[in-house]
């Protein structure tokens, strides 16, 4: 019995040094004061643009949302106008990041070698830094005239397939990136099975590595979506200025971003019909829902279709 209370007496303590404690807990006081001023934030957010749309809805009527063009400052709000022409921007822009982002992500995890890839990787990665303003600008002085009007000679200057290459070449590193990180993340052992089984190195890029991540591939291309629909001044400076409604593309036209940006500039608070300037929140409003149910259905989709290994 005597034993049994000594060693009760000689229980270690490994709550640690008090102020070793109070410092851990000032730690993650900070740490959760960042991460709920983050959420604060984006709820704010959320609030004011959910807050000005319902004033935009309250003060036109609904049929004006499918009125003869985007024109905000004579009370036209053709909103399927500009939904249209951010599609045509981004298909436009996904069929150039999708083969050259998923082309360059196989050369990087299957072919290329150690060396070679510690320089291409960063090279590739550096697209992703180039302004956009600088890229709308190469829209209009390189890629219409020398690409688009050598295809299509009656194209206007701004024009939709201008600002579709430019994205998708600001789209690239994205795509390529996120790719890439889910093909390196494939066992060896899968590759050495199919080396082993015969296949050549383009059959095991293709059949074996390739679908085992596809997931990531997957939330590689929405990601790159979503990034090729929130963009601004590449559209706003290389698409155009039109608020019609076309499916030409060597025509130009307004996206969502590029509505935003050009009502935004200039006094639209004062100027032009009284639901101008509250419009812009209602076309922020429906580019955040379009941006977030983009990631909802990335997410699912890589929960489904995600192998472990």
């Amino acid at each position: 019995m005597a034993i049994v209370e000594q060693q009760r007496d000689s229980t270690i303590d490994l709550t640690g040094d008090v102020r070793r404690r109070r410092r851990e807990a000032i730690v993650k006081a900070v740490f959760f004061g960042a991460a709920a001023i983050s959420i604060l934030i984006s709820i704010a957010i959320v609030l004011a643009l959910i807050g000005k749309a319902w004033a935009f809805l309250t003060s036109i009527e609904l049929g004006q949302l499918w009125g003869n063009g985007w024109f905000p400052r004579r009370g036209r709000f053709d909103l399927m106008a500009l939904f249209v022409h951010t599609l045509m921007i981004t298909g436009i822009a996904m069929m150039v990041a999708a083969p050259f982002g998923l082309g360059s992500a196989i050369y990087l995890s299957e072919y290329a070698r150690s060396g070679v890839r510690r320089v291409l990787k960063p090279t590739l990665e550096i697209l992703a830094g180039i302004p956009s303003v600088v890229l709308g600008f190469f829209a209009l002085q390189f890629i219409t005239p020398n690409i688009v009007r050598g295809l299509f000679p009656g194209a206007q200057s701004a024009n939709f397939l201008a600002a579709g290459i430019a994205v998708g070449i600001l789209t690239i590193p994205l795509v390529a990136s996120v790719s890439e990180d889910a093909m390196k993340a494939v066992p060896g052992s899968l590759r050495e099975a199919s080396y082993g089984l015969g296949a050549k190195q383009w059959h095991t890029a293709l059949r074996v590595v390739f679908p085992a991540a596809i997931s990531g591939i997957i939330a590689a291309l929405i990601l790159g979506i979503a990034r090729a629909v929130g963009e601004t001044m590449v559209v706003a400076l290389a698409a155009g200025l039109n608020g019609i409604m076309t499916f030409n593309p060597t025509e130009g036209g307004l996206t969502m971003t590029g509505a935003i940006a050009n009502l935004a500039v200039g006094s639209d608070q004062v100027a032009g019909d009284v639901a101008a300037f509250q419009s812009l929140f209602f076309v922020g409003l429906v580019l955040f829902v379009l941006t977030l149910g983009l990631n909802v259905v990335s997410g699912r989709i890589v929960r489904r279709y995600r192998q472990r290994y």
